[in-house]
């Protein structure tokens, strides 16, 4: 995981340390959306990971999507940004077509899975739910913050 810290000198106190990652929430034609179940601890969530440093949001996606999934995108918009607290994550999330390939597993996934969005609210924590569910609104880009397990505010 990527951390950066800003300027800050001995003696003061240190700006939090945050990652930036990124999730591709991906809509099929008839409203399925593409989900994993992950290895490491084997809850649904979108599939996405940590943005490297040289690599625009947009290309991260397509290329966390890729690895996780086995499925190509075109990524279309930003829907959200959330932010663990408790983790100092910050998380961007595109809607995304599919435009190919296969679904497979991955290192990270033990399942990938079209849900519709009833299937992803009965499968996902609340906290990543609410991320699927704000790419298909259509009032994005919605920003909200969570501490792991409830939204705050």
């Amino acid at each position: 995981m990527l951390l950066y810290m800003s300027n800050g000198s001995a003696g003061t106190k240190s700006t939090p340390l945050h990652s930036v990652s990124v999730a591709g929430a991906v809509v099929r034609e008839d409203g399925r959306l593409l989900a994993i179940r992950r290895a490491d601890n084997g809850t649904w969530e979108l599939p996405g990971g940590v943005l490297e440093l040289t690599e625009a949001p947009e290309a991260g996606v397509a290329r966390e999507v890729l690895e996780e999934t086995g499925i190509h995108v075109d990524v279309d918009e930003l829907t959200g940004v959330y932010k663990n607290t408790t983790r100092g994550i910050v998380a961007l999330v595109f809607r995304c077509k599919p435009s190919g390939g296969t679904e497979r597993l991955s290192e990270e996934s033990t399942a990938v899975d079209w849900l519709t969005p009833a299937e992803v609210e009965e499968r996902m924590a609340e906290v990543y739910a609410i991320r699927l569910l704000d790419a298909l609104d259509g009032n994005g880009p919605h920003v909200r913050s969570h501490d792991g397990r409830q939204l705050i505010g």
